[in-house]
């Protein structure tokens, strides 16, 4: 993900354009940051980034800190955020 490689709308849109771009939420494109810190369908995984704040002001600190990388990989693995069918 911190690559932009996953399975999300920004990614299809450059390199698979068969595929849906949209957020299953609504949004007209799923973006890294979106699924991270606004889509409501991630809201209750959202608590393993608590000891981050407040210093979570955007998706720099989940990407470049100890603290963030073990947050992120708990989020992504209780949500299945940036899976290809979207289930833990």
């Amino acid at each position: 993900c911190r690559l932009g490689h996953a399975f999300m709308g920004e990614y299809y849109q450059r390199h698979v354009p068969s595929e849906d771009v949209a957020c299953p939420c609504g949004k007209h494109l799923q973006t890294r940051d979106h699924i991270l810190l606004d889509c409501e369908r991630y809201d209750e995984h959202r608590h393993h980034f608590a000891a981050l704040r407040p210093d979570l002001n955007g998706t720099h600190v989940l990407l470049s800190t100890r603290k963030g990388i073990s947050a992120l990989a708990k989020f992504i693995q209780s949500s299945g955020a940036f899976t290809k069918t979207g289930e833990p």
